[in-house]
């Protein structure tokens, strides 16, 4: 049976969304048919005086990861 799991992180934090990923894969036992992704844009932090951007930073994305696997047969 073909499952959907979803995993979000920050992309400031990217590798572990990674080691969570594939420690879940590893230790589920199941069988990963497709991995996909996707990063939201990023926005501007709040600027309390108004002013342009300006080379002030960035929010962190968030990122999201879907695994779609197959439990196995029982």
């Amino acid at each position: 049976m073909q499952q959907v799991k979803l995993f979000k992180g920050i992309e400031s934090e990217v590798q572990a969304l990674e080691n969570e990923v594939n420690a879940w894969i590893r230790q589920s036992g199941i069988r990963v048919i497709s991995v996909t992704g996707n990063i939201a844009p990023q926005s501007p932090k709040a600027d309390p005086t108004g002013a342009a951007l300006g080379g002030r930073g960035l929010v962190p994305s968030d990122v999201i990861v879907i695994v779609l696997y197959e439990t196995p047969a029982a």
